[in-house]
This record gives structure tokens, sequence and C-alpha cells, in this order.
């Protein structure tokens, strides 16, 4: 069994999901993988991973409106150490992934006719994500 492993830098412009899908089947490409497992771990607490939908941008607008009536960003929280957004971040992090395992085969990532991976970035600022992408196979 081989394995590859790549660090990607997403930047986030707040509060959105980043469509991360091309990136990732080409790190597949590139690692020579026919068949295999890709591994994808977020290394942030306040920013998670989702496959969803990529045919109607409308279910991503339904999804972030169901989740800020869920986890008020309103709510009267302990740790605000990094604003009003912080503490809503984690537990939205907590309820949602910060990992995923795609099915590798014939090279490409088994994913469904309208399935996309997206970095859903629950701060309002920007930051720098870190994606680190595993292929075994």
């Amino acid at each position: 069994m081989s394995h590859y492993q790549k660090l990607l830098k997403i930047s986030t412009t707040g509060k959105s999901f980043y469509n991360i899908t091309a990136k990732i089947e080409a790190i597949v490409a590139e690692s020579g993988v026919e068949t295999g497992l890709c591994t994808l771990f977020l290394r942030h607490t306040s920013a998670s991973l989702v496959i969803q939908e990529n045919a109607d941008p409308d279910v991503l607008v339904d999804l972030a409106n169901f989740m800020a009536k869920l986890v008020p960003e309103s709510g009267k929280y302990i740790h605000d150490a990094e604003g009003a957004d912080d503490m809503p971040a984690h537990i939205r992090t907590a309820l949602t992934h910060t990992s995923e395992h795609i099915p590798i085969n014939r090279g490409h990532l088994v994913l469904g006719t309208w399935q996309g991976i997206y970095i859903w970035e629950h701060r309002q600022r920007s930051h720098l994500r870190e994606l680190v992408v595993h292929i075994s196979g």
C-alpha cells in the first residue's frame, strides 16, 4: 500500500462555504493512486468539512440559515475571547465534521453526481485554513 500526503492551505474571506472538490481531485490525480481512500482533515476548531449538494446554491444558503438559528451568535456564551462569533463557531464545528473519508476508484473520488466537498467557514473574518489530504491505496 502506498501513501501520499499534502497540506492544502485555503484562504477564506469570512462565513461561507468554499468548494474545494477540484483541488482535492487534483491531489488525487497527482498521487497516482487508482484504488484507495482519500482522508481529509481540517486542522481547526472553528471551521468544518461538509460533503453537500453542488448543483443548487440554495441548499448551502438554507444550511447556513438553519445553523444560524440552531447556534445563534447572540447567545450568552462564557467563551468570547475572540469575539461574539467565536464560541458559536466552535459549537457549529462540533456539530459537523473536521474530517471526511472518500473512496477512490479509477483515480477519481467516488462522489455522487451532485456531491461537492466544502470547507464551511464559521467565523466572520478571513482565515487561512489548513487541510491535510492523505491518500492511501
